[in-house]
């Protein structure tokens, strides 16, 4: 199920699902100790008869206020004649989760209705030693364990403070959650349960006829009593309304820091190109952290998740803010601090900075090996050299000359076969196979250029030669051992064998765009222009219109019996990038200007990207959102622009 609508500040992330029920709580870093394990805070109305939980009957419209990370959720209930508008959000300076909800009666009589909210907390991930508690001093509810308290209270009715509430044991015999206890319209007033432990509070509102009231909801986030009473304090003095304004013009301000071309866009790719812009930002950490994806339900699928750190999509991400404008230098000192003594990233890193799981062994056919995509440790250097060219921040860039810049170059010189010039084999892009792919080689090739370029600035001269002729070399046996000239294409991946032979994959692979991405070809170089008609004419999924997937015969998320491959969002926008390039005048960049189009026209209402989608049906698949999908978007609609500006004339900008 795609998590909408996810809003945070860098160090609490709250995601939300197509029902607009909340399904995901990470604190205290994007992407770290899910405190809800993916399960749902109930939201739901009684009307004196019934209890109405959230999407039973209701009609549900999701958004967000405009350009801001507050949502706009509209709830409208035909037979309980109700109307509601909910705006979430997470304050920009302090860890509190704010619900205003706004009752609209359609009847035109008074009337009395309850609100009940369910809290499921699984606090560090694990249900169990929570605690949940009534705190009578300011009449809230306490959720927490060792160092993480959650408190929750409300107002309503001019009043701080609740007066309804429940807590109970969840997921024990037949006790399914303290959550069914609304569903007669009362609350036990148990004060405390521990164990595995849930919680229910209710908002009673009398509503005018034809009228209308609002009432606030709040949940305060900290490591202790002191923290969230501060926290609840502070929401009392500043009032719950004050915070959401703060916030949405906050937002408003930083999406609008950089002058957006607004008119050299449709209203449609502008608008997608925004919420990228702010979905990106929700799954940044304050410690530079970029992270892949925060989706629960994809723990169903691989019993993992994507909340790590991946160097390449961390560093494709980073690329695409900065090419916006919004400078992402905290990434690249994360980066400084995790990179490995030897100076190449592993495969995937936690939140906070630690080695994250993997399926790359560290023993082949009984000898050791490096587990790597070596193509992570390229873009991160490729990236960075873009990053300085845009804002020259030499300040910035000192300190991470000699631990990322040096180090990673003189890995990538030496994790090389001499005698072709290539690199190593490593894990591919798709991490599913070993061996010397093209997207691998070509990202070295621009990772070696870059620090050539770095070394040429802070004056080695001969250090910038030496990986200058690094690369030059390896672009010699890209044409050498890489291009196909039978098939008129890159071989996706080769692997050498004992006698110098070699293993080809000809396979046609999306990722072999990388040989125009990252400098090693010029777009419009024959082997490029036949390799990307081949990738249009066999990867592109008629069903979903422009839709490119993968490769041939791509298996991952695909139906039995399905026809077709999924289309990808990432893949698709490289297609563009690709037309962008390659670009003589401007009438060529119509094409990439459609798929811009395609990709707005299949986001979710919110905005929101997935990983890819159900051919025919164009169904969210995967995790959702992808940060990778978003960052490809934002970094194709800069190149579009880039390009538009070059082949228009000044008076027609």
């Amino acid at each position: 199920m795609p998590r909408d609508l996810p809003i945070g500040n860098g160090r609490v992330l709250i995601a939300f699902d197509k029902d607009s029920i909340l399904r995901e709580f990470y604190y205290p870093h994007v992407g770290e100790e899910n405190h809800s394990k993916g399960e749902p805070f109930r939201f739901g109305v009684w009307n004196g008869e019934r209890l109405f939980w959230i999407p039973e009957g209701w009609d549900i419209s999701r958004e967000y206020l405009d350009d801001s990370l507050v949502t706009h959720v509209k709830l409208a209930h035909d037979q309980l004649q109700l109307h509601l508008v909910v705006h979430d959000l997470v304050d920009i300076d302090e860890n509190i989760y704010l619900k205003k909800i706004t009752v609209e009666n359609r009847e035109n009589k008074e009337r009395e209705i309850k609100l009940f909210l369910a809290q499921d907390f699984s606090i560090y991930g694990t249900e169990i030693g929570d605690t949940a508690a009534f705190q009578p001093e300011n009449h809230s509810l306490v959720h927490y364990k060792k160092d993480r308290y959650f408190l929750i209270n409300a107002l309503a009715n001019n009043k701080f403070g609740l007066d309804f509430y429940a807590t109970g044991t969840k997921e024990k015999s037949a006790e399914v959650g303290t959550w069914r206890d609304a569903e007669d319209g009362l609350l036990s007033g148990n004060p405390i349960a521990q164990g595995s432990v849930d919680s229910v509070i209710a908002i009673t509102l009398t509503l005018p006829p034809l009228g209308r009231q609002t009432c606030f909801y709040w949940i305060a986030i900290g490591k202790d009593w002191e923290e969230v009473n501060r926290l609840n304090a502070l929401v009392k003095k500043k009032t719950p309304e004050e915070l959401l304004r703060r916030t949405k013009d906050y937002w408003q301000l930083w999406l609008h820091q950089e002058h957006l071309k607004d008119r050299l866009l449709s209203p449609k790719v502008f608008r997608l190109y925004k919420k990228s812009l702010l979905i990106c930002r929700t799954q940044m950490n304050q410690c530079g952290s970029i992270i892949a994806g925060n989706d629960s339900d994809a723990v169903q699928f691989n019993r993992d998740t994507y909340s790590y750190m991946w160097p390449r999509d961390g560093s494709l991400v980073a690329y695409a803010l900065d090419l916006a404008g919004y400078n992402a230098s905290s990434f690249y000192h994360f980066c400084g601090k995790i990179i490995e003594k030897g100076g190449y990233f592993l495969h995937k890193y936690t939140p906070s900075g630690s080695l994250g799981s993997s399926w790359h062994p560290w023993l082949k056919a009984g000898k050791p090996q490096l587990p790597i995509q070596e193509d992570e440790t390229a873009l991160v250097i490729w990236a960075l050299w873009n990053h300085y060219e845009i804002y020259k921040d030499l300040d910035l860039i000192q300190p991470l000359y000699e631990p990322l810049i040096k180090q990673a170059a003189d890995f990538m010189m030496n994790y090389r076969d001499f005698q072709t010039g290539l690199p190593l084999p490593s894990f591919d892009l798709w991490e599913e196979r070993q061996g010397i792919l093209t997207f691998t080689v070509s990202a070295v090739y621009g990772g070696l250029m870059a620090a050539s370029h770095f070394a040429q600035a802070f004056g080695e001269a001969s250090l910038a030669d030496e990986y200058r002729e690094g690369a030059q070399k390896m672009r010699e046996a890209m044409d050498r051992y890489l291009y196909l000239q039978k098939e008129k294409r890159f071989a996706r991946m080769i692997n050498k064998n004992k006698d110098g032979s070699f293993e080809i994959d000809s396979r046609i692979d999306a990722s072999l765009y990388g040989a125009f991405a990252f400098g090693a070809y010029e777009a419009d170089h024959p082997y490029v222009q036949s390799t990307m008609d081949q990738i249009l004419s066999h990867l592109k999924i008629p069903s979903s219109g422009e839709g490119i997937a993968r490769y041939e015969n791509d298996s991952y998320y695909r139906d039995e019996g399905q026809e077709s491959s999924n289309p990808w969002f990432v893949t698709t926008l490289w297609m563009a990038q690709y037309f962008i390039s390659s670009a003589k005048k401007k009438e060529d960049l119509q094409r990439a200007l459609s798929i811009l189009e395609w990709t707005a026209d299949r986001a979710l209402p919110s905005g929101v990207l997935a990983e890819q989608i159900h051919p025919e049906t164009l169904e969210p698949l995967s995790v959702s959102p992808l940060t990778w999908s978003h960052g490809t978007y934002i970094a194709t609609v800069q190149q579009y622009l880039n390009k538009l500006s070059k082949l228009t004339s000044p008076r027609e900008l």
